[in-house]
């Protein structure tokens, strides 16, 4: 069996993240960048797949910027065999339509049986990728599961809603995606780390991908600058609109308890309508 999972490099939730206020994209030197925590999971189920059956071979995926590798190489370290890096100038940029179609070509190209992802990334957080790149290779998606049970030809799993939990199944090929109620991702050993530096990564550009769906070189985001409509909005790309760096936040205000405390804060619910 040949499983490929989606990752994405993201910027570390635990740091400050901004945005070029000249391009109004990501700036991407501003802080570290990590593999996405909701990646690492659907990761885990498919290393836990790999550790009951070693025939089966874990791919991830990536598509991004240079500096992306680097998430490929954390993947590779916690126990997939190899990588797959969709690299091109003119996906910068890129919307999720876009990003979709481009992902989508890769699966072609690399053949899978089935594909895993995080039901959303941590930064965009429009969660419709894994959806789209299922409409593309027109397979069912089984998204947003709490826990997911592959076997030689089918999957099934349990997602949950707000009245209950559906209990899903589907036969491969199939998209799945999971939460962050799924399985916790395992940590890198030492031997993993090492040989993480010698599996393949193979690099894909949009020439090599081959899909209609993508357009010419052309249509993508490279290069953007400026706002609006009228700035270098390219098809495939995001465009935008206006960026301002978000205000300092205010000091609170400080109620000393002198026997009216109370009062006080209940004033101040009722006038900020918290009650």
């Amino acid at each position: 069996m040949k499983i490929v999972v989606l990752v994405k490099q993201v910027p570390d939730t635990a740091e400050e993240r901004k945005l070029d206020l000249t391009t109004g994209l990501l700036d991407r030197d501003a802080g570290d960048s990590v593999v996405d925590e909701i990646n690492e999971r659907a990761l885990e189920v498919a290393l836990r797949v790999k550790d009951a059956n070693k025939s089966t071979e874990v791919v991830v995926m990536t598509m991004g910027p240079d500096g992306a590798t680097q998430a490929l190489r954390k993947a590779l370290s916690m126990g997939a065999d190899s990588g797959v890096h969709i690299l091109d100038d003119s996906l910068a940029g890129a919307d999720t339509k876009r990003t979709a179609a481009a992902l989508a070509a890769g699966l072609k190209v690399t053949g899978f049986d089935i594909v895993l992802a995080g039901n959303e990334s941590t930064d965009g957080r429009g969660g419709v990728v894994p959806a789209m790149v299922a409409e593309h290779l027109a397979l069912p998606l089984l998204g947003s599961l709490v826990s997911a049970e592959i076997t030689e030809g089918a999957v099934r799993g349990v997602r949950q809603g707000e009245g209950g939990t559906l209990n899903v199944h589907a036969a491969l090929p199939a998209i799945v995606t999971v939460t962050e109620s799924s399985a916790e991702a395992r940590f890198p050993n030492f031997k993993g780390i090492l040989t993480a530096k010698r599996k393949p990564v193979t690099t894909l550009s949009v020439a090599d991908l081959g899909s209609a769906d993508l357009g010419s070189a052309e249509l993508g985001g490279a290069g953007l600058t400026g706002f609006g409509p009228g700035a270098d909005a390219r098809v495939g790309s995001t465009v935008v609109v206006s960026t301002t760096e978000r205000t300092a936040r205010a000091a609170g205000r400080k109620i000393v308890d002198d026997g009216t405390a109370a009062t006080e804060l209940a004033e101040f619910l009722v006038a900020n309508r918290l009650v």
